[in-house]
């Protein structure tokens, strides 16, 4: 395959990025599509050291590689490892887990593991575009099943029934368009109306289910109900647009992840709501989309276990 033709399915994409050369001319095109600038003053005029694939900087004098500022930045693991990885996470329809991962790139699941979380973090839209037209609104609860778990670990997680001990989760859907989802404190008034008016544009067409939280934004909404205890559609009124997402999430997280914990549930929602709101991009067209949101983006180690 040529330098002008980019890869189409996987292993095109494992062929393509396995030179390093080639993956450092790639990111670096994608990053500096007029020529390489210096990330700590801006400089254009440079040097390439081609041994070790990094520029000197003319003004500042300072060295810098194409992953300085980058969800890639301190990674021992060469971009010949991290783009085939951004390629699998970018094109899973149901996630894939640090095991596999770790299996298909020959490194450890550690590694695979936090790289994962760096990636989904270049995944995270961070839209303030609110959601207008007819726009769905739901909860759900995420968490462990009980008959799954060992009785130790059962024990301590399951302290009461119902969803006490899960996760809240509220959505919003435009209908045939864009979803948000994000981790709320419980299903209370105040939390679920605070989504939809952070989300969802005043004036537009709200569908719900019948959950007390929702009443009272009749003022702002033009806002329709279903009770799913009658039935599921009313009409054009319904949520199912946005059930099918739920489903599609916990079949990643039940099937694929099997355990996640409520303090990194964020970032599996930001690698699901992105390949769900990208649907209809080309493979190619959603790996180019996380590798254009990896700059100015850093996780460290410390940050993802909770360390500081």
């Amino acid at each position: 395959m040529s330098k002008s033709q980019k890869p189409s399915n996987l292993v095109e994409a494992i062929r393509y990025f396995s030179d390093l050369d080639v993956c450092t001319e790639f990111v670096a095109n994608l990053r500096w599509p007029d020529g390489p600038v210096c990330p700590r003053c801006g400089g254009t005029e440079y040097s390439y050291l081609t041994t070790r694939r990094v520029w000197k900087c003319k003004a500042c004098k300072k060295q810098y590689s194409v992953k300085l500022g980058t969800i890639f930045e301190d990674s021992p693991l060469g971009l010949d490892k991290w783009l085939p990885a951004v390629w699998l996470i970018a094109n899973s329809k149901n996630g894939i887990s640090s095991h596999e991962l770790g299996r298909a790139l020959g490194i450890t699941q550690k590694s695979a593991w936090f790289m994962l979380h760096r990636i989904r973090l270049a995944m995270q839209t961070g839209s303030f575009k609110k959601l207008g037209g007819t726009v769905e609104v739901d909860e759900t609860y995420i968490g462990g099943k009980a008959r799954n778990m060992h009785k130790a670990v059962k024990a301590r997680k399951i302290t009461g029934t119902g969803g006490k001990d899960k996760t809240v989760v509220a959505g919003a859907l435009k209908r045939g368009g864009e979803v948000r989802a994000e981790v709320i404190p419980d299903r209370k008034r105040v939390s679920v109306q605070g989504h939809v008016k952070k989300h969802v544009e005043d004036g537009s067409r709200l569908h719900t289910d019948q959950h007390v939280g929702y009443i009272g934004l009749e003022g702002t909404y033009e806002h329709e109900t279903v009770d799913h205890a009658v039935e599921y559609v009313n009409g054009q009124v319904h949520v199912n647009g946005l059930e099918n997402f739920w489903s599609l999430l916990k079949r990643g997280l039940n099937g694929t992840y099997v355990s996640v914990e409520p303090f990194h549930l964020f970032r599996y929602l930001d690698e699901r709501v992105f390949t769900f709101n990208e649907r209809d991009r080309s493979d190619f067209g959603r790996f180019e989309a996380v590798l254009s949101a990896a700059v100015g983006r850093r996780l460290t180690f410390a940050e993802v276990t909770g360390q500081r």
